[in-house]
């Protein structure tokens, strides 16, 4: 029952801080951080517990029984991680928009929870139609936060992440009742349960359109090239608090549903696109880098340098490696860290400076030091600089992809050297160097000191000391799909 409260809690704050707002307006902000910190706990909780078998906590109670459907929750060691890792930058999004939210405060904060509601839903639900829902649930959310409280083009940002989104979850919608109702042609029970529905294994090319359902409504969330053209826009136009849960989050749940949906449901067609996903991958991590690099917007740059970085992600999952698996967990944990960060410091710039323009931003550390050396710390995480979390993401994708595709990996280690580029220009141009214009603005408060200081924390804790977030994420990626069909040890093979 645990699980439904998790579920639970956020949706049922939204409905609670919404007519908070018109009460007081630090109403809604409290009423949030109390909400996210209490379903923090109950998370916290389970890991103390354990749990039998696979999982550290499920649930099952009917919901459409005629059709199959159900409220079955699971969650594992990777489930965990993420929740955990939505629930914190969940309440760090409210810090930062403490006083960044000045209009419709109630409604603001509801859609905020509504959307970290939706994300958590997604790691958990075991049925694919309940799946679905929170797929949605976590969506609509973000596309008010966006048009409502975002920069001058807001609006049509959000209509563009609106059509990207819902075009690419119909796919997916469409790719889960084919699955489904093959299932029941084959076994005569019709039911949305994933653990039922990975007995069905499609092959052929029905088995390769319905994973292609999948692998393209989460292709365009993670995003990969060429189905990415929505998140520059988007972060450009969200507010800090929005962008945050878009890259930190977000992101993670395309991963995530790679992960746990379009290739365990879909074993046979998902090595075969295998070698074609890889690559997808390698050209975003170039493409990301080099548009990253070419950039004067500084919020741009950091949304195309996401771009980059999903790419290993990418690469990482499709190797069918255990080494590179456990990388893809701790370079999106990392990456939601880092990136989240990043999106704040820039966030405060703009809010000092009230631009973005790397032309006009030269100086800011003579100004603004205590910004300036947390912005610099998070580049150089973001860079993959060792010693930090980023870092042993990477090395571990590279790593495990090079046991099995190593000319993949030789191309995608070569796109670290424009990530490099672009990383160490963002900091000249941003923080170093004469201001264009004088300026007397105030730096960095108790407040967002703390929040960088946690976020820079974890950032080093994992680059210094990963093993625990390995041992928590091993078990459960081990049981994604059967021993055979992923390499635990070097071989050579696909890709090389």
């Amino acid at each position: 029952m645990i699980l439904v409260w998790i579920a639970l809690i956020p949706i049922i704050g939204g409905i609670v801080v919404w007519p908070a707002g018109r009460l007081h307006p630090l109403a809604p902000r409290v009423i949030s951080l109390a909400i996210l910190f209490v379903d923090l706990l109950l998370t916290l909780k389970l890991i103390e517990a354990g749990g039998s078998g696979a999982w550290l906590a499920s649930f099952y109670a009917p919901w459409v029984p005629s059709l199959g459907i159900g409220f079955r929750f699971n969650m594992d060691g990777l489930s965990w991680i993420l929740v955990v890792l939505t629930q914190i930058l969940g309440i760090i999004a409210v810090i930062v928009s403490w006083s960044d939210i000045k209009d419709r405060v109630g409604f603001y904060h509801a859609n905020l929870l509504w959307s970290l509601a939706g994300s958590i839903g997604v790691f958990i639900a075991l049925d694919l139609f309940l799946f679905f829902f929170f797929w949605e649930l976590m969506l609509v959310p973000m596309v008010f936060v966006i048009a409502i409280w975002g920069n001058e083009n807001r609006r049509r940002a959000a209509i563009k992440f609106f059509l990207f989104t819902q075009g690419s979850g119909l796919l997916m919608l469409v790719a889960i009742l084919a699955l489904v109702f093959l299932h029941q042609q084959q076994g005569g029970i019709l039911t949305f349960n994933d653990a039922a529905l990975l007995a069905t294994q499609p092959t052929g090319p029905f088995g390769i359109l319905a994973m292609l359902g999948f692998f393209l409504a989460f292709l365009v969330k993670l995003p990969a090239f060429p189905v990415h053209s929505w998140l520059p826009d988007t972060h450009t136009e969200a507010p800090t608090a929005g962008s945050v849960i878009l890259a930190s989050i977000m992101l993670k749940t395309a991963g995530y549903g790679l992960l746990r949906f379009a290739v365990p449901l879909f074993l046979d067609a998902a090595h075969h696109i295998a070698p074609l996903a890889m690559w997808l991958g390698v050209i975003s991590i170039f493409y990301g880098a080099i548009l990253a690099y070419g950039q004067a917007d500084l919020k741009k740059l950091i949304a195309y340098s996401s771009i980059s970085h999903m790419g290993f992600v990418l690469v990482g999952i499709y190797a069918f490696n255990a080494i590179a698996w456990q990388g893809v967990v701790i370079l999106m944990v990392a990456h939601g860290v880092s990136t989240g960060a990043l999106f704040i410091a820039v966030g405060a710039i703009q809010k000092r400076l009230h631009t973005r323009d790397l032309a006009q931003l030269g100086g800011v550390w003579t100004d603004l030091p205590r910004l300036s050396s947390f912005g610099t710390f998070f580049v150089l995480a973001s860079m993959g600089l060792p010693g930090l979390g980023n870092f042993v993401g990477e090395f571990l994708i590279l790593r495990g992809t090079y046991a099995v595709a190593p000319l993949v990996a030789v191309f995608a280690s070569i796109g670290l050297i424009p990530a490099a580029l672009y990383s160490l220009i963002a900091i000249q141009r941003a923080f170093h160097g004469e201001a264009t214009v004088p300026r007397r603005v105030s730096d960095f408060g108790a407040r967002d000191v703390s929040v960088m200081m946690a976020l820079a924390l974890g950032i080093i804790v994992i680059g210094v000391y990963p093993q625990p977030l390995l041992n928590i994420g091993a078990p459960a990626l081990g049981n994604l799909v059967p021993a055979k069909q992923v390499s635990a040890l070097p071989q050579k093979g696909r890709g090389g």
